[in-house]
């Protein structure tokens, strides 16, 4: 009997064998990302270099650099750039903090989400996680492995990042500070991703709804630094705020960083909570059980691929258009403002391209747009690569292997992409038309609105069509169109105030389109463009049709 009881108090398992087999899965994962991190961690680098570089020889002297903090003064500008500590006395270093480190968090956060899931959720969908676990690999190894590897790539693309800071002649002190934010505020939304990894059962729905959360924050932290001067209460309920609220290269402040440890951990607390709650491969959210038979109308490419996608889309359209919303209350308060400013800074005015008023509001309103593209571009590219992990993980095959021609299959998913875009493209659009129109901001009309964002859709084609071209053609390069996105954001953001000549910027297929309502909408580029999408989606379609596909 006692020997008895012994053998099963050695059997029981520990917490720590849960976590077994972790340092063999980070391994893995980071020889089987090593291509996509490298291209991350260079993408970031070289952004900061860039902006440090340009800053510094654009705004060489104190006139200029006050010129630029006027404009910063703006709401609008404030929503999408920070709660502009140190305008007072803008030096390139708060520049640099007030100007980039939203973006810099935007696009940390979205690797770290996306990594999260992609080794968690989404393998446990496709069942390679219940092939791992058949081994001697703990129940938490998975999860754990995962934020390892985003801890080690967000702390190596911080250290890069401050070298590069510091050598652009910022304090070094402070370069390391606000890398070091930027990776700590991802880390925050790592954290969010293991929690709604727990929560639904597909990858797609888990990314999304964490990206939902990411939107959400950044929307909050935008609205409170607006409804007061270096932010107010509602800015400290987002953790991206709490990266800016070091006030890094003025009156820097660490403990702000703090928050964003303690969240993570929290989250880290929940997610592991959760996970041993459920069984595997199911969800705490409850799943609608369907039908023992499909409907007619489920029996297309397209019902699935929409099926599939529906969710993300879904969490993709609700975050962009609260955050558009929350942008339109302001369009009201943008022309007076500026106008203001134009007045006793000419300067500001030249930048802005207008003498004041409307055109101004035009401007900026102009500026939702883009922005709304931008996101748009984003979501294609990332349907479109749908299908290529379909294919990767030999899902195409039974769909092809039925009599759904490969054009029908490539079809759908391209139609799905492009309807999912063409949704958020216009949704920026109706988003700050809604939100002007609730606070009685009437100019420009609803319909210029419209054509304010649907002007962009031929660009955001474009770029749909040249991932897709890449997928049929050369699928391993079906993730270059990204780059696309980071040339077309440093254009859109600062082409003109870096003075970029006209041959980088009309690499971007978001730079041709004219900027409504400031501009007069043209046919031309709109024509153009759509030849090229339409060149694009042939290529593609012919591509498939040729190269090898597996099928069963």
């Amino acid at each position: 009997m006692s020997a008895t009881t012994t053998r099963a108090a050695q059997a029981r398992p520990t917490s720590l064998d849960t976590l077994t087999g972790t340092g063999l899965l980070l391994r893995f994962a980071l020889r089987r990302d090593r291509v996509r991190l490298i291209v991350w961690t260079a993408s970031i680098v070289l952004l900061w270099l860039y902006v440090v570089g340009a800053f510094t020889s654009l705004f060489d002297t104190a006139e200029s650099r006050q010129a630029r903090a006027a404009l910063m003064s703006t709401p609008a500008s404030i929503l999408l750039t920070g709660p502009g500590y140190g305008l007072d006395d803008y030096t390139i270093g708060a520049m640099v903090a007030n100007e980039m480190l939203l973006w810099i968090i935007l696009s940390l956060a979205i690797m770290s989400i996306l990594q999260v899931v992609r080794h968690t959720r989404a393998e446990e969908e496709s069942s390679r996680s219940e092939l791992v676990r058949a081994g001697v690999v703990g129940r938490h190894a998975p999860a754990v492995a995962a934020m390892l590897l985003v801890l080690i790539v967000n702390l190596v693309i911080a250290a890069l990042s401050a070298a590069v800071l510091a050598a652009g002649g910022l304090d070094p002190r402070d370069s390391v500070v606000i890398a070091l934010a930027a990776a700590l505020t991802a880390l925050v939304f790592a954290g969010v991703a293991s929690v709604t990894c727990q929560l639904t059962a597909h990858g797609r729905g888990a990314s999304g709804l964490a990206i939902a959360v990411l939107g959400v924050a950044i929307a909050v932290r935008g609205v409170g630094d607006i409804q007061r001067a270096h932010g107010s209460a509602l800015s400290w309920l987002s953790p991206v705020a709490w990266a800016q609220q070091t006030r890094v290269f003025v009156d820097t402040r660490l403990w702000p960083l703090g928050l964003s440890l303690v969240l993570t951990v929290v989250l880290l607390v929940l997610a592991a909570t959760l996970a041993s709650r459920r069984d595997f491969g199911a969800a705490m959210l409850p799943e609608r059980r369907g039908r023992a038979d499909a409907v007619a109308s489920l029996a297309s490419p397209f019902a699935l691929a929409w099926r599939q996608q529906r969710v993300a889309l879904a969490w993709w359209t609700l975050g962009t258009t609260l955050m558009w919303l929350a942008s339109g209350t302001y369009v009201d308060e943008i022309g007076p403002m500026v106008g203001d400013l134009a007045e006793t800074n000419p300067a500001v005015a030249q930048i802005l391209g207008g003498d004041g008023g409307q055109a101004l509001t035009d401007g900026f309103v102009s500026v939702f747009m883009l922005y709304a593209a931008l996101i748009a571009v984003g979501y294609g590219i990332s349907a479109v690569l749908r299908a290529r992990t379909e294919e990767t993980e030999g899902l195409a095959e039974y769909a092809l292997a039925t009599a759904v021609s490969r054009g029908r299959w490539l079809g759908a998913q391209l139609a799905v992409a492009g309807i999912g875009a063409a949704v958020l493209t216009v949704a920026g659009g109706v988003g700050v038309a809604i939100g002007a129109y609730s606070v009685g901001a009437t100019d420009p009309s609803f319909g210029a609105y419209l054509v304010a964002s649907a002007a962009y859709l031929p660009a955001v084609a474009v770029v749909i069509a040249l991932s897709a071209a890449l997928f049929a053609w050369l699928p391993r390069l079906a993730g270059l169109p990204w780059a696309i996105l980071v040339l077309a954001f440093v254009v859109g953001m600062f082409g003109e105030a870096l003075d970029l000549p006209d041959a980088v910027q009309g690499l971007s297929p978001l730079w041709w389109v004219p900027r409504v309502p400031a501009e007069d909408f043209a046919w031309a580029p709109t024509l153009v463009l759509t030849a090229i999408a339409a060149a694009l989606f042939g290529l593609a379609f012919w591509g498939f049709r040729r190269r090898d596909v597996p099928v069963v």
